[in-house]
């Protein structure tokens, strides 16, 4: 008899009316809001216009969502193109299924679009985001808890996660939270981030790095504790390699970044700056110096009192007695 452990929920979509609220969706909802928040936070200390973070995330969101379910559909095509499956749940992406690493990368080439449209850096963007991102993972992977998926080998630990589903193959029984592990793992991330930012100043897409390389890290143990299917190479889960992968791409930019490029951005949004326009705003008129026209026009005027005295020191002494 088990004395502690984590339920499941009994389910994961309440219905409200015809409409479905799903546990899952509301994570990945909520999640983005707190990344948004903390990102525009962030943004405005170092110098950047308020909203600018909300309007690139416009672009980066749906390139996130759209790359994280191709990752996951590409990486298990057979759970949607196998003999008995229906490819359209291959669309259907409130039943789970959302690959961080495809998530990151298409989701970078839409923060990049929102970049250029706005003629700021992408790398300060990313930086100022970075720790929100890993607060989003954090509440996202709630979701997997309301779809009792993604966990880990069995235990009889006190914190043991109780399955009580039996589709989709699984087996009611007492597991590893993984989605648990890797929340509390991904908090500490952004707290690092956070820490390693303020502490050193990292600027140029560093911190970005610093987090997608600390998330790595936990990744990789995570991973290696679960038990659904997945491809196998070399004995690892394709997770696994993906995350080594990606570990050494972002550390070896960190290096490169901070050889190259030392500091951090003086400027990070030249319309606030240097008085320039976002497209909405009329530019700003460069302030004169103010000048006073009164005493210049007095200075005038004497002019030719002070050259008359100066002619007349210059007279020589018999012109002057005559």
């Amino acid at each position: 008899m088990e004395l502690a452990y984590i339920p499941s929920p009994s389910r994961g979509v309440i219905h409200l009316g015809p409409i479905p609220l799903r546990g899952y969706a509301f994570c990945i909802i909520i999640g983005v809001f707190v990344a948004v928040w903390l990102g525009n936070k962030r943004w405005v200390a170092r110098g950047g216009k308020v909203g600018t973070v909300a309007d690139i995330a416009v672009w980066a969101v749906p390139f996130g969502l759209v790359g994280g379910r191709l990752y996951h559909v590409i990486t298990d095509y057979e759970l949607y193109f196998s003999e008995g499956r229906d490819w359209v749940d291959a669309f259907k992406v409130w039943q789970g299924g959302l690959g961080i690493w495809g998530a990151i990368a298409l989701g970078a080439v839409g923060a990049w679009i929102g970049c250029r449209r706005r003629g700021i850096p992408l790398p300060a963007w990313a930086d100022a985001l970075a720790p929100g991102i890993a607060f989003a993972q954090a509440i996202g992977r709630w979701g997997n808890w309301f779809n009792q998926e993604l966990y880990g080998r069995e235990t009889h630990l006190p914190w043991a996660l109780h399955i009580t589903s039996s589709t989709d193959g699984r087996v009611p029984g007492y597991y590893h939270p993984t989605f648990l592990y890797e929340s509390l793992w991904c908090i500490g991330v952004g707290f690092l981030v956070i820490w390693a930012d303020r502490r050193f100043k990292l600027g140029h897409g560093r911190a970005f790095a610093l987090y997608v390389a600390s998330y790595c890290v936990g990744r990789g143990w995570i991973e290696y504790m679960r038990v659904d299917d997945a491809h196998h190479f070399l004995g690892l889960r394709l997770n696994d390699w993906t995350a080594m992968i990606v570990f050494l791409l972002a550390v070896t930019y960190f290096v490169i970044s901070a050889k190259k490029r030392p500091g951090r951005e003086e400027v990070v949004e030249p319309d606030v700056s240097d008085g320039g326009t976002d497209g909405d705003d009329e530019p700003t008129a460069k302030e004169e110096p103010e000048t006073d026209e009164p005493e210049a026009t007095e200075a005038k005027e004497d002019a030719p009192e002070a050259e008359a005295v100066d002619m007349k020191k210059d007279e020589p002494e018999s012109a002057k007695k005559s």
